[in-house]
């Protein structure tokens, strides 16, 4: 999750909002792609989540990181919650649950992102083997229940769930008990931001289903391929889901603009303090009328902080983020940017993208969304099975990839980062569906070998 923005401008007018999006348009030289990915940290004795305090908790993980790199902490009050480098790289923040996540930096290239993540698990092994605290690569923790899991100290985790039960069963399994693996990609003009959000929210269930990693609640396979996904369907459906607005005429900045302004808003912080709004309108604020906080202005930081609590399978900032997908094995971590930067980077394969989605109704990319988390593959749309499309969006992100011709040291160009997906596709099932035989099989029904074969 970003880390707070902190600029007290006062907006004045809604074409402050408007322009505060517009600024994210890039020329397509600069454009960069980050790759955000959160994980379960468990104590490798007994295999349990790991507490914020204590000597071989969270906070003293995160010193151990902070000392490692070097990086400026993040307080909230005398704890720290995470870390930045001030050079303009990566964010280490925390999960509501103790879930790790590392927010990459901005990359020209998928090589790079590789070298970071690989960096970044270097590093935490370092500190984290001395504590006995070992890492998962999942969508959703495969035992812990509710009750088993910490609580970060965090202002806004806390107004969060209080209020998730108001809207929704599942929003406190969203925040303590999944994991994600997010990619932030650019646009270079409004019609463009509008292009790539469409095929992207198209496609997102494809995504969700090569990654499909989570099918198992407590101990027991909950019926799912992807359940993080599912959870998503009732956390809180008024900041959720695919916005099928962006598909209409009009679509762009200030059609966002005005739906976010009507989504719900969490908090406002002012100081090092949060004051609970939850529940009410970006648009009072606007107007200085907010109920639980009189007389208070709306600044650019609410307006940052606010976006940032939207939660829509591809959600529009000053760049787009891919939300839809399971955190996975260390190896398949790349394979999202990749896979997303083949697609959207490259003109033609955004092209072909497009022509493959543009037909489909709204009613038929709701179908993808409710279908896939359970069905997986098997999902059809307009006759064509999900599978069958994961093929194909996978040849168009191959030949985007190699007419980028970013090539590494060894002269390498990216598509070697689709290779964990393309085994998926040789397989024939998702890898939840592979998790689920071996846990028929060699596992004898027990989700205790994934702690071992799953651990980063």
């Amino acid at each position: 999750m970003a880390r707070d923005q902190i600029d007290m401008t006062p907006i004045e007018t809604r074409d402050e909002l408007v322009a505060w999006f517009e600024a994210g348009n890039k020329p397509k030289s600069q454009f960069r792609a980050g790759t955000e990915h959160e994980k379960f940290a468990f104590t490798l004795d007994g295999h349990r989540p790991v507490p914020y305090a204590g000597p071989r908790g969270i906070r003293a993980l995160l010193e151990g990181m902070q000392h490692l790199l070097g990086w400026e902490p993040i307080m909230e009050g005398d704890n720290i919650i995470g870390m930045f480098d001030v050079t303009g790289g990566g964010a280490i923040s925390l999960e509501p649950g103790g879930q790790f996540e590392l927010s990459g930096a901005p990359y020209d290239n998928v090589h790079q992102t590789n070298a970071e993540l690989t960096a970044h698990l270097a590093q935490i092994r370092e500190v984290a083997k001395p504590l006995g605290i070992g890492f998962l690569g999942i969508g959703m923790t495969p035992d812990w229940t509710r009750k088993d899991m910490p609580v970060m100290p965090k202002g806004r985790y806390k107004i969060m769930t209080n209020y998730m039960p108001k809207v929704g069963t599942l929003g406190l399994d969203m925040m303590y008990r999944t994991c994600t693996v997010q990619t932030n990609l650019d646009f270079s003009s409004e019609a463009d931001m509008v292009k790539k959000l469409r095929v992207a929210l198209a496609l997102q269930p494809i995504g969700t289903a090569l990654f499909a990693n989570s099918p198992f609640t407590e101990g027991k396979p909950n019926g799912y391929v992807s359940f993080r996904s599912y959870i998503w369907t009732d956390t809180d459906n008024q900041r959720a889901g695919m916005l099928p607005f962006a598909f209409e005429d009009g679509m762009g900045f200030e059609r966002y603009v005005d739906y976010a302004l009507d989504v719900p808003m969490y908090f406002i912080k002012r100081g090092d303090t949060y004051l609970d709004v939850s529940g009410q309108s970006f648009r009072d604020l606007f107007n200085g009328k907010l109920p639980g906080a009189p007389g208070e202005r709306a600044t650019i930081s609410d307006w940052a902080n606010h976006v940032s609590t939207i939660f829509p399978e591809v959600r529009l900032k000053r760049y787009l983020e891919m939300r839809g997908s399971d955190s996975g094995p260390w190896r398949r971590l790349p394979s999202l940017t990749a896979y997303w930067i083949g697609l959207l980077y490259d003109d033609e394969a955004l092209d072909a993208a497009w022509e493959l989605v543009k037909d489909w109704s709204e009613t038929d990319r709701q179908k993808l969304r409710e279908e896939v988390p359970r069905r997986g593959f098997r999902t059809t749309v307009q006759q064509t099975n999900v599978f069958t499309l994961a093929k194909q969006t996978l040849m168009l992100a191959h030949k985007g990839l190699e007419r980028r011709k970013r090539l590494d040291q060894n002269g390498r160009d990216e598509t070697r980062y689709l290779r964990p997906l393309e085994e998926i596709i040789a397989q024939g099932v998702t890898p939840a569906e592979a998790m689920l035989e071996k846990f028929r099989g060699e596992w004898k029904a027990s989700v205790a070998p994934i702690y071992t074969e799953y651990m980063y």
